[in-house]
């Protein structure tokens, strides 16, 4: 198997519903992002802190090996923070076995059945009573992944079933994924049986075959944001240009000349995609530009920047030197409260200052049906508001 696998796991979603999408991917060169990179060192410290607590490792270990890891030019020490939120998570789902489960880190696993020379590698395996568990960590703080049928943890099952059936058979009835994102306090899990991953994975082994093979058509939509050939891909443009035809298709009644509550919603919709498209064309353009590519109408300028000291204690040095008092220079404010959550561990601060937190309620905002928040209730706001005063 290769490095790099034409159908990953991570990219299911993306070729399920455009199956030539791979192989045009393919013709680009290699790269990774910052955003990778430090997606990959987040996944190393939650490893280590997982091993921590559930082998045998002793501390000199682990602060050696965390040590190492703080050498690292992306390193935040909020990574000690979200480690310690994903294996108390690990820790709540092993306590719901009804014995000691068998635990995993880092299990790589071949998919390869159901998507040609396809493997993966999962974060944390569990399994117990008559249960697979799944659970993966992400780093991002985008939106959440939802586990739900999500093509990437189910692809992930299958592969972890194909290792561990030779050893536990038919102990094995269910399958769980989990999806952990820590930064933005996303924990979901999805549940199946095993019947039914299996089912799925025929399902998916075909369409799989026709993407490996290059047979298809392209298909443009939400899961073009995350593909390499985002902001380049004709027919993603093709998709774009003819974005609003949907209005033609929706009958209105009363006057034509105002866009009805179905339009606006059409609209809204598109108009997301239709954003994430021109900020990719934007990327696409502004690094073909730089790399001398020319753009008809386009030109590279230097942006807006924010002045910053050379020497900022000499310079405040220089100040007090000149007569200016230090209480004029500097401004004596604690810690903003996310700030010292941070310091003192969520744990730690609920516990000592948590009754002095107040989260009021947030403003009106537009998010569509799948959005996992609960619909906003202006009764409760009006209330706050009355307390407030």
């Amino acid at each position: 198997m290769s490095n790099h696998a034409l159908l990953s796991p991570s990219g299911a979603h993306r070729w399920l519903n455009c199956p030539l999408a791979p192989r045009l991917e393919a013709t680009l060169p290699d790269k990774t992002s910052s955003y990778a990179e430090e997606g990959t060192l987040a996944h190393n410290v939650c490893e280590i802190a997982a091993k921590k607590y559930f082998t045998p490792m002793k501390t000199a270990e682990f602060n050696r090996a965390i040590k190492k890891l703080k050498t690292h030019e992306l390193w935040n020490d909020e990574m000690i923070q979200t480690a310690e939120t994903y294996v108390g998570h690990l820790k709540e789902k092993a306590m719901c076995f009804k014995n000691e489960p068998h635990i995993a880190f880092e299990v790589k696993v071949d998919i390869s059945d159901y998507a040609p020379e396809a493997f993966g590698r999962c974060d944390c395996i569990m399994f117990g009573d008559n249960t697979l568990v799944i659970t993966d960590y992400k780093h991002g703080k985008g939106v959440p992944v939802s586990a739900k049928e999500n093509p990437q943890m189910m692809l992930y099952a299958l592969g972890a079933l194909k290792l561990y059936q030779p050893i536990f058979g038919n102990a094995i009835e269910k399958i769980s994924v989990c999806i952990d994102q820590p930064r933005i306090g996303s924990y979901e899990t999805w549940e199946c049986s095993k019947e039914d991953l299996m089912t799925w994975g025929e399902v998916v082994k075909q369409k799989a075959q026709a993407a490996f093979m290059g047979i298809g058509e392209y298909k443009a939509g939400a899961w073009c944001k995350f593909c390499r050939t985002n902001g380049i891909c004709k027919a993603q443009s093709d998709n774009q240009v003819s974005a609003f035809d949907d209005f033609k298709e929706i009958v209105v009644e009363g006057n034509t000349d105002i866009l009805t509550p179905e339009q606006i919603g059409v609209a809204l919709k598109k108009g997301e995609i239709l954003v994430d498209w021109y900020e990719a064309l934007q990327k696409t353009a502004l690094e073909k530009l730089l790399s001398g590519v020319e753009i008809p109408g386009y030109k590279v300028v230097e942006g807006r920047s924010t002045r910053t000291w050379t020497n900022q204690d000499e310079a405040l040095e220089t100040l007090q030197n000149s007569g200016i008092e230090r209480a004029a220079i500097y401004d004596s404010v604690p810690k903003s409260l996310a700030q010292l959550e941070k310091m003192l561990g969520a744990a730690k601060f609920t516990e000592l200052v948590g009754e002095y937190v107040f989260k009021p309620q947030g403003k009106p905002t537009l998010a569509s049906f799948d959005d996992k928040r609960p619909v906003f209730n202006g009764a409760v706001a009006d209330f706050a508001a009355v307390v407030k005063n």
